[in-house]
């Protein structure tokens, strides 16, 4: 593993600090004296946001603590998010298991910023992010839902949503719309039925921004199969993840990934009519949209020992056929030293990020150059044999709100 002592972790607001100094330029007036010039005075709005857009997002955070003129361009600039050179997911790692506490990751400068989250008081929770927002849900009810900004804080509770409450399995997704900022969350609610062993009852939800209000899109009981804990939006269309009872002998396909058309809405045929069964026999699958991509991250199992897993994969979808697209090398596999079947990971843009629930070590994967690489050493240290990490990824952004 890369040992970077170089890094260092800032709290958020030890990022806010004033960065700019006013250039000083002397000429001589017509009787002689010198005066003072602000150079922001002299810049105008739209060349401020072209220069912005070359900033990464920490320099972007200290900038608004400059003046109220620069704070109100940056936030209020759609020209400014629209053309800004892209900014690369952050890695928020959990490293309590009593609160929401933990440090961000920065992959451009290489450094870890302490961060608080707003809305949650547990890391045991359900978690999803889009352009910006990232939804929360309790694990307790799964009824509490919240969406907010990590960076600026903003942060909203949202309706309670309809259905069974304390469901057997549920997973939820948020995607927002990068032109209106306007956002969907979609939950899936999965609980046996009573006293059988076969059906499972499947519900979907879905909640508009916009209207504030949820609606049911899917009611569907499934035969040997149940509902999982991991979904994505990609293109309109949501995916979930589901798994094989094996009650009826179905032990092959462990896995398979349901679709459903948002945009099209509810159609007459079964969601499993259409499922795609995962590319092996995987343990912690979890489905990433990358460029609104589906991508799909798992571990592969060992031959007739499915509880152990022998490497990690990485598969893209393409026209319902899975093409891989990495595989952790075994150098890097063993370098995460109490690693087992369970492992956190998430991605966005080209980069997906995969972390060990025993230790703080952080892998990275760069879809588009093929490269593997560690993350700048984690400025926190195990407690106590058990205690475990996880987290996820989210994009930097100023202008989204809640």
């Amino acid at each position: 593993m890369e040992d970077n002592s170089s890094w260092t972790a800032l709290s958020i607001d030890h990022i806010r600090i004033s960065a700019f100094n006013f250039g000083i330029v002397s000429e001589d007036n017509d009787e002689g004296k010198e005066f003072l010039l602000s150079l922001d005075t002299v810049v105008p709005d739209d060349i401020l946001e072209r220069i912005f857009t070359f900033l990464p997002i920490v320099s972007m955070i200290r900038s608004t603590a400059v003046c109220k003129r620069w704070h109100d361009i940056i936030y209020s600039s759609r020209f400014l998010w629209t053309h800004m050179l892209p900014q690369r997911p952050w890695y928020f790692m959990f490293t309590s298991n009593e609160s929401a506490a933990g440090y961000a990751y920065d992959p451009i400068l290489r450094k870890w910023y302490d961060l608080e989250l707003p809305c949650i008081d547990k890391s045991s929770c359900f978690v999803s992010s889009s352009c910006g927002l990232v939804c929360f849900m309790d694990n307790d009810s799964r009824n509490a839902i919240s969406v907010s900004n990590p960076i600026t804080k903003d942060c909203k509770r949202i309706l309670e949503p309809p259905g069974a409450k304390f469901p057997d399995y549920s997973t939820i997704a948020i995607k927002v719309d990068r032109s209106s900022h306007n956002y969907t969350i979609t939950l899936a609610k999965c609980k046996q039925v009573p006293e059988d062993y076969v059906r499972w009852d499947f519900s979907l939800y879905k909640y508009d921004s916009q209207s504030s209000s949820w609606v049911t899109a899917v009611e569907e009981v499934f035969i040997g199969w149940r509902g999982g804990d991991d979904s994505v939006i990609c293109d309109g269309v949501l995916y979930c993840l589901i798994h094989s009872t094996g009650i009826l002998g179905n032990l092959e396909p462990r896995h398979s990934i349901i679709m459903y058309d948002l945009i099209a809405g509810p159609s007459k045929a079964s969601l499993m009519q259409s499922s795609i069964p995962a590319p092996c026999s995987l343990t912690c699958g979890r489905l990433l949209n990358l460029r609104e991509k589906l991508v799909l991250v798992g571990g592969i199992a060992k031959q007739n020992r499915p509880d152990i897993i022998k490497g990690i994969g990485i598969w893209e979808l393409h026209k319902k056929q899975w093409q891989e697209v990495g595989r952790m090398p075994h150098k890097l596999f063993q370098g995460f030293g109490e690693f087992d079947d369970v492992f956190a990971s998430s991605g966005t843009d080209d980069l997906v990020y995969i972390q060990s629930y025993g230790a703080t070590a952080l892998l990275a994967f760069d879809t588009k150059q093929k490269q593997w690489k560690w993350s700048a050493k984690c400025p926190v240290s195990k407690r106590f044999p058990l205690q475990l990490f996880t987290g996820f990824c989210f994009e930097p952004r100023l202008d989204i709100t809640t």
